[in-house]
């Protein structure tokens, strides 16, 4: 089977495998994985390096007479003083050769094909050393489309003294880190030290550059390498691993069957991203009629509508978010369930709410807050439903506490398996999932009393993830919050559930975080907490919101999982077809 026939005859295997990456924002870069198309650049790569791609031909001259040549070439350029003399390399043994290679063609070790370096820094106490004369690349600048020349350059005087230039069709790989990054580059260039070249002693460049971004050559090279935390492969271990030589012919016919193979994955690539946008456009569209709908009924037909579907439009995992994000929002909004008239509304609710907060400030039991301006009607986002009320989070709480200062709690002093302490990387889903490590004695946990959470609290992240909080049962009772976490306690007529619906929405989200103050990690404080507006339902429409939700979540996690469960089969369809053709 050629190549093109296993491209156009899988087409659908190699769009359709996609990994997600992330579910923020709209659209495929950077948040899926087009793997079938990765798989299939690797496989190219793979078939090329194997002689698999084109066909032989006997009549071109042999690899064993280009091996001739360049070994003339090095000794010319010793001779010449150009190069110092290398040290003899050992000859590739058997068991080092991963693969066998057709007629005509030869292993040779990569040190034996061109001249090897080590990139270096100039003193930075030398400003003299910097400049715009020659680039100088670091691993950031070698990327996929090729190098970026103009991020930072030396001046002459500084190629001097770092006394290491790679010419024009050198290859430039990164040996430190990110290990196996590379490209050619088309002007001399200077490096740093994470980055070995190589400058072939004739000119096989585009071919020995496929070489050295093949599957094969990607794990020899991580496979020698040594680390502790960073992955190191040293130059001598680099240039020691055995490469493949095709006649010098054949290379130039599999370097143009190369391009031309992956100019068509590019199409593909294009075409596919292009899909899925235009996927994501047409569900953000359909989805916006469920929260334009004037009411309940209007949203059942607008969803009847829409349900019919499904199978064609929840196809990515950014689509059934963003559709559990429509059904968070229609909550809300007041969209979800139609209300009833019956209801009492939430007005009576803020009433009683005020009361019971009045007896416990009576009481000395929470502090008197200070009173926060009406709602203005420029921070009202959508119409208020029957029976519901405009209400600051202030309003609705009985109280907001923080947790203690991280002077009161040292790491030393956690112990594994004591009195739990909730930070907000312990809240998952509106869940506590506590560290045993991150816990305290019985007697410290009694120092830090006023810390405890108890049953019907909920606990929230006040840095980081916005939004982000878990509901204390009875299991948690008189554990502690953590540094980073605030305490929110409500009257016992609201419903807690409905409540952690609410951070949930990606409007409470962007509020807080469009609210909270913070370069490297927001954090948020009583203030901002206090003044966020919010629409408060009837206790009972509180109740029959959150059933709504939970049906209709546990609807989309089955969609979610039916999804998977199809991309890992188009995951192993592609593995398997990427395998089958280097094996044929």
């Amino acid at each position: 089977m050629s190549m093109s026939s296993i491209i156009t005859d899988n087409i659908d295997i190699w769009t359709s495998a996609i990994k997600t990456r992330s579910s923020v924002g709209r659209g495929s870069s950077k948040k899926l994985d087009l793997y079938g198309i990765k798989k299939l650049r690797e496989l190219i790569l793979e078939l090329a390096v194997r002689g698999k791609l084109v066909p032989q031909d006997p009549n071109d001259e042999p690899a064993s007479v280009l091996l001739e040549r360049i070994a003339a070439e090095k000794a010319q350029l010793v001779k010449e003083k150009k190069i110092k003399k290398p040290k003899a390399l050992p000859e590739i043994g058997e068991d080092e050769k991963p693969f066998t290679l057709p007629v005509g063609w030869e292993w040779a070790r990569l040190g034996a094909v061109g001249y090897t370096q080590t990139g270096g820094t100039p003193k930075k106490n030398h400003s003299e050393y910097f400049g715009v004369d020659i680039p100088f690349i670091k691993p950031a600048d070698i990327q996929v489309s090729g190098i970026k020349y103009d991020n930072e350059g030396l001046s002459h005087a500084g190629e001097t003294a770092l006394g290491r230039t790679a010419p024009e069709g050198s290859i430039l790989m990164v040996c430190i880190g990110t290990i196996g990054k590379c490209y050619y580059i088309d002007r001399p260039c200077t490096f740093n030290q994470q980055i070995n070249s190589i400058t072939p002693f004739v000119d096989i460049t585009a071919f020995l550059f496929n070489t050295l971004s093949a599957n094969y050559f990607q794990r020899a090279a991580w496979a020698l390498s040594s680390s502790t935390t960073i992955a190191i492969i040293n130059k001598g271990k680099w240039e020691s691993l055995p490469v493949p030589l095709a006649p010098l012919s054949e290379q130039h016919r599999i370097v143009a069957k190369v391009d031309e193979l992956m100019a068509l994955c590019d199409q593909l690539e294009q075409q596919t991203e292009t899909s899925i946008e235009a996927h994501a456009t047409l569900v953000e569209t359909l989805l916006a009629t469920l929260t334009n709908s004037a009411d309940a009924a209007e949203l059942e037909q607008n969803w009847t509508r829409l349900a019919g579907h499904f199978d064609t439009l929840f196809t990515t995992e950014q689509s059934i978010d963003q559709l559990k994000q429509t059904v968070l929002q229609l909550a809300v909004m007041g969209k979800l369930v139609p209300q009833d008239p019956n209801d009492e509304p939430a007005a009576v609710l803020l009433e009683k709410i005020a009361a019971e907060k009045a007896q416990l400030i009576k009481d000395k039991k929470i502090k008197k807050q200070k009173p926060l301006p009406p709602i203005g009607e420029d921070e009202k986002p959508f119409p208020l439903p029957e029976g519901w009320e405009w209400v600051r989070f202030s309003l609705l709480s009985n109280e907001v506490a923080t947790g203690p200062f991280g002077s009161m709690i040292n790491k030393r002093e956690y112990i594994d398996g004591g009195v739990p302490l909730i930070n907000p990387s312990h809240m998952v889903d509106s869940k506590i999932y506590e560290d045993s490590s991150i816990s305290v004695t019985k007697e410290k946990a009694q120092e830090l009393d006023s810390y405890k959470i108890k049953k019907g609290d909920i606990v929230m992240a006040r840095r980081g993830e916005m939004g982000r909080c878990a509901l204390v049962t009875e299991r948690e009772h008189l554990w502690l919050c953590g540094t980073g976490s605030f305490v929110l306690r409500f009257s016992e007529t609201i419903s807690r559930p409905y409540i952690l619906l609410l951070f949930r929405t990606s409007w409470i989200k962007e509020y807080l975080g469009g609210k909270s103050i913070g370069t490297t990690m927001v954090n948020l404080n009583h203030g901002i907490l206090n003044k966020m507006p919010l629409l408060l339902p009837p206790v009972a429409e509180q109740h029959r919101i959150v059933a709504k939700v939970d049906q209709l979540m546990a609807l989309c996690d089955q969609l979610k999982t039916r999804l998977q469960q199809a991309q890992q089969t188009q995951l192993h369809l592609a593995d398997a077809l990427v395998d089958s053709a280097i094996e044929a």
